[in-house]
């Protein structure tokens, strides 16, 4: 019998032993959760602090996601992956060891989370760019979807685990059964040899790396959008997570194991959303699951606020859990959609940073507003605002998948320098010449205007088109690179879908010596230090 068309990932005996380890990974994190959440309501009554254990996680995603999605697509990936893992085992030991020996504060609860959160920020765009490693385009889709539904899983079945393990054994217990089940990734990201395709060229230091991947992110509206809707939706949504603990407390007068019922049940939710993303896939567009999901999302928050009943809230949290997943996998599938290999890690890190960033600010803005207006002024106000999210869809609906093919070109021949010329030698200016007939200058300039985005945004400076004056049907389009490494990394950056642009621009020109002339050219500092020009008079001139 044939998969369900959302499970096409599994094939990939990769995907599936790293699908796998993940899964049981997501248990004992969210065991761990569980653990430090509930430990924070026991260690401190402030509200405050018990929201903040929600944005120590958050927190570090936001602050750090820039470098580690520079780092995914300047490293090894696979190397960075198994870091990070190690760093969050140790993190979680230290935690355990402070528990049981009673030595154990808000702040330092709050700083071992942060450090945990450090872990998952440079774990996550090197994990969510790897999927391109692993599975093939066409199944991309499916993989982040199958990825939340993994977590989503696991949270249906840890929060109640977690509460149980809580309850019987204590914290420590629960941070210790984190790093056992972490184990198992670890040692399959160890046996993964991933084919990363092998460059001459040294890799882009950290500054301008993040620099090129802002540019990117800049020249794309697509991606732009996605950064502030992520953000707005981020913002709302997090007030169920970070309330939650004091929900279970304090409205439903619960215990740890209410807490964990809960927020499986959220899980629940989640799972049918991932589920349904592959229905929602093919009988609704993109921004149409948005919407959906911010009303949606709306609605269970403000039951939330408004009952003590438990059916009810359960109720709730199940549409919440599947909201969530709608709107956060369309997220990470249109930037990963959207964005070639190249650049793909810092794209999902700035996507990472507008959401998450989102998370950790409203996690500290709804604890604050229920610590001085209750938690149903809370509730009604993230509500509110998810609406308003929705709402905004009107003026910046979310875009289509793209289907132009990101893939690299290439046809760049790296050309053979005349002169001494080292890969840091720069500033380099490109002038490449058009001949265009007059009848043809506007479709032209067209296709001119989106050869500015393409250079600007694979990282060409200083982009200008000038015309002749002595003879009009001669362009000159010039822009400058920092570097000669710099020019010839910009050249690899082009895609299968630029093509069509080149092309077309080819078929306009007329030269009659042949293809487009490009000039290449070094800019050399030949001015004296000390300007050897006679003074100029300053007295009478005859002239």
């Amino acid at each position: 019998m044939a998969l369900p068309a959302f499970l096409d990932p599994l094939k990939h005996r990769t995907y599936r032993r790293l699908w796998a380890a993940t899964t049981m990974s997501s248990l004992g994190t969210l065991i761990q959760a569980v653990g430090a959440a509930w430990l924070m309501t026991s260690l401190t009554p402030s509200q405050t602090m018990v929201s903040l254990v929600q944005a120590s996680n958050t927190l570090p995603i936001m602050a750090f996601s820039l470098i580690a999605g520079a780092l995914a697509d300047t490293h090894n990936r696979r190397r960075i992956l198994i870091l990070a893992q190690m760093a969050m085992v140790l993190a979680s030991a230290g935690l355990a060891i402070a528990a049981w020996t009673g030595g154990l504060t808000p702040w330092l609860l709050l700083g071992f989370t942060f450090l945990i959160g450090c872990g998952s920020a440079l774990y996550n765009p090197s994990w969510q760019a790897s999927m391109g490693d692993v599975v093939p385009r066409s199944d991309l889709h499916a993989a982040v979807s199958l990825n939340s539904l993994s977590f989503n899983m696991m949270r249906s079945v840890g929060p109640a685990a977690g509460g149980l393990i809580v309850a019987v054994a204590g914290p420590a217990s629960a941070f210790v059964i984190n790093m056992v089940l972490t184990l198992p990734l670890i040692r399959e990201l160890v046996r993964w040899q991933p084919d990363y395709p092998r460059s001459d060229l040294p890799p882009e230091d950290i500054g301008p790396a993040i620099g090129a991947g802002l540019r990117y992110m800049l020249m794309s509206p697509a991606l732009l959008k996605v950064l502030l809707r992520g953000a707005i939706f981020g913002t709302a949504a997090v007030a169920t997570l970070a309330l939650l603990p004091l929900v279970a407390r304090q409205t439903m007068q619960g215990t740890a194991l209410t807490y964990g019922i809960l927020l499986g049940t959220f899980g629940l939710g989640a799972i049918g959303g991932g589920v349904a993303n592959s229905w929602l896939k093919r009988h609704m567009s993109n921004e149409a699951v948005i919407r959906l999901a911010c009303a949606g999302y709306a609605l269970a928050l403000l039951i939330l606020g408004w009952t003590d009943a438990m059916v009810l809230a359960s109720l709730a949290l199940l549409v919440a859990g599947a909201c969530w997943v709608m709107a956060l996998a369309l997220f990470n599938v249109t930037v990963q959609l959207s964005t070639p290999r190249w650049v793909v890690g810092r794209a999902i890190s700035f996507y990472q940073t507008a959401t998450f960033g989102g998370m950790a600010l409203g996690a500290w803005l709804w604890g604050s507003i229920a610590e001085a207006h209750g938690l149903s002024g809370a509730f009604v106000l993230a509500a509110v605002l998810l609406a308003a999210g929705g709402l905004l869809g009107l003026w910046l609906p979310l875009s289509a998948f793209p289907e132009g093919d990101l893939d690299p070109l290439g046809r760049f021949r790296t050309p053979t320098p005349m002169i001494d010329i080292k890969p840091r030698s720069g500033p380099i200016m490109v002038m490449i010449d058009y001949d265009i007939g007059l009848a043809d200058t506007p479709h032209f300039l067209a296709l001119m205007r989106e050869r500015r985005r393409i250079r600007l945004r694979d990282g060409a400076r200083h982009w200008t088109l000038m015309r002749d004056i002595e003879r009009p049907e001669t362009w000159i389009e010039k822009y400058h690179v920092p570097t000669w490494v710099d020019y010839v990394r910009h050249n690899q950056r082009r895609t299968t879908a630029d093509a069509d642009n080149l092309n077309q621009l080819n078929a306009l020109h007329r030269g009659t010596q042949g293809p487009l002339r490009v000039h290449r050219l070094i800019e050399r500092q030949t001015v004296p230090l000390t300007d050897d020009l006679p003074p100029v008079a300053t007295g009478p001139i005859d002239i």
